[in-house]
């Protein structure tokens, strides 16, 4: 059985994260070495690398998990992890999700799952509610975005005023509008309905339509076109 808590000094050369990012390039790292090096050392008697293998434990193995963590969080979970090493994971994480939001960047929007593909990475880790709006032209061309609103883990309100007043500003022709549940549910909640049923009436009155709502949760998602209750 591998013994991980040999520090990495200890080990061969090609079995050190670093000297292997060097010599074979950064594919060949695992999960796990990577996180090793933005740790760069471990904590009482364990290594960088048994200190990332337990943290990818205990998330799961899933970065997505590893994303919703904080400084404080990581500190308090382990104990000798300072906020060097913590800030460093949170920093990676950030990184790795405004990537992701570049590269999804598209010019414009055909259906749900592009728009899922587009704004996952703003929502899918976030333990508290936001609303977001996607301002688009008559050709489906975005405009902009930008988050609205926040609220904690149950809901968030929605002032229906400030989003047109936005959506105005932008000189949009249409919008779509999204948020996240944290709890892990898809299903929209009696407010959800109501909230797009009055963004829906609104819009008509101002000649801006209502393309759709997407729920976000995880790496999932519900859309309200989609589903028939846009109309």
């Amino acid at each position: 059985m591998e013994n991980t808590n040999v520090p990495i000094c200890k080990l061969a050369k090609d079995e050190r994260p670093r000297e292997k990012l060097q010599e074979k390039g950064i594919a060949a790292l695992s999960t796990s070495e990577l996180l090793a090096i933005l740790l760069r050392s471990g904590i009482h008697g364990e290594s960088a690398l048994a200190l990332s293998r337990q943290i990818l434990n205990d998330c799961g193995n899933r970065l997505s998990e590893l994303a919703r963590w904080n400084v404080d969080a990581m500190m308090k979970r382990y104990h000798g992890v300072g906020i060097a090493k913590a800030a460093s994971l949170v920093v990676a994480m950030e990184l790795g999700r405004r990537r992701a939001v570049e590269i999804a960047k598209v010019v414009t929007i055909h259906s749900s799952s592009q728009l899922f593909e587009y704004v996952s990475p703003w929502l899918q880790d976030l333990e508290y509610e936001e609303f977001w709006v996607v301002f688009l032209n008559r050709g489906n061309r975005i405009l902009g975005y930008e988050k609205l609103f926040m609220g904690g883990m149950s809901g968030t309100v929605v002032d229906v005023r400030i989003l047109f007043r936005r959506a105005l500003e932008m000189k949009c022709s249409a919008i779509i509008v999204i948020h996240n549940h944290p709890s892990g549910t898809l299903h929209p909640s009696e407010y959800d309905k109501q909230v797009t049923t009055r963004i829906r009436e609104g819009g008509k009155l101002l000649d801006i339509a209502l393309y759709d709502h997407i729920i976000v949760s995880g790496v999932s998602y519900f859309s309200f076109l989609d589903e028939g209750l846009l109309f």
